[in-house]
């Protein structure tokens, strides 16, 4: 299948925002966007309707949908050109946990050309709302907008321009990005980050990683030959089990740490119970049948699991 096919003439609307909803990979765009809701259930009713708060977390969500779509949409183009994405998509047997449905450029629905306008229209997009989210917030900070132009730097370079994760870093820009992505939407609303707020954070950062470290690890061979170097490319077998190994070990600490140091109260760990459990059974169950893509799926049901029990803390803690 051609990369570089053009996209069918006479289809509706409808159909073409479905290839380009598939392009930005919508279902995690959906899962970022779950970060506002935590955010709102932390900042409770009052919070959320504090003179300025609601327009700066309009403006922010909006430029969110833009950075993201960015993000998703230059990953693809650059898997498309240096033959990354059809190594691990198209060369291999195709499945249910990761079909190849998900990639418009190789199925030929869209042209790379399409895909790199519209990745190009998504970030400016996105800078443009955000800027204004900055001007309108209630509680302006130097620090919040050094996170927030950090964010929109490193994110957008993950795959695209300066390719971190083509160098070893990526595993890095994704846990700092998808952390980012609730700390300064919060901090834009009230001008701080409280440790509780860092945790939650970082929780759902490690959601992500733990996604993307096993989608990594299945995609190796691919990734080795156009010379991207995860983890899993830049390591032995051996290594990146004790890499994931690692994360998921930090990931639980974040679950136990706060409750032992007073950051969180007692109960915070029973909450978020259900999601320690998946992430073991995450990890256990990789090192037991060795399924990257099995691993991943689960990965991506306990990261959601964790975004409802942090949502089921903040409302306890607003009612308690």
């Amino acid at each position: 299948m051609s990369i570089d096919a053009r996209t069918p003439s006479g289809e509706g609307l409808l159909a073409t925002a479905g290839r380009y909803a598939r392009l930005v990979k919508y279902k995690f765009v959906i899962d970022f966007l779950l970060t506002l809701v935590i955010v709102a259930t932390i900042l409770g009713v009052d919070g959320l309707t504090a003179d300025g708060v609601p327009l700066t977390l309009l403006f922010f969500a909006l430029g969110m949908i833009g950075v993201l779509s960015a993000v998703m949409t230059l990953d693809d183009v650059t898997g498309a050109e240096d033959g990354s994405d059809t190594a691990n998509y198209v060369e291999v047997e195709d499945t249910a946990l990761r079909p190849l449905e998900r990639k418009p450029l190789l199925t030929g629905e869209l042209t790379v050309a399409q895909a790199r306008r519209f990745g190009h229209l998504s970030l400016v997009w996105g800078v443009v709302w955000w800027t204004l989210a900055l001007v309108v917030t209630p509680h302006p900070t130097l620090g919040v907008a050094v996170l927030a132009a950090l964010l929109l730097f490193l994110s957008v370079q993950y795959s695209w321009g300066l390719k971190f994760s083509y160098h070893g870093l990526g595993e890095a820009v994704l846990l700092f990005s998808a952390t980012a992505f609730l700390l300064v939407p919060y901090g834009l609303a009230t001008g701080g980050l409280p440790i509780v707020v860092l945790v939650q954070g970082l929780l759902f950062g490690f959601g992500q990683v733990l996604i993307a470290g096993y989608s990594n690890t299945n995609d190796i061979p691919g990734d080795a030959a156009a010379g991207r170097r995860t983890v899993a490319v830049l390591t032995s077998a051996r290594g990146n089990r004790v890499f994931l190994g690692a994360l998921t070990a930090v990931n639980l600490l974040l679950v136990v740490v706060p409750p032992l140091t007073g950051a969180a109260p007692w109960w915070f760990a029973l909450v978020l119970a259900p999601f320690a459990v998946l992430r073991i059974r995450q990890y256990t169950g990789f090192l037991r049948t060795g399924d990257p893509l099995v691993a991943r799926s689960r990965g991506i049901t306990t990261f959601r699991t964790v975004v409802a029990c942090m949502i089921a803390f903040n409302l306890l803690y607003l009612f308690l």
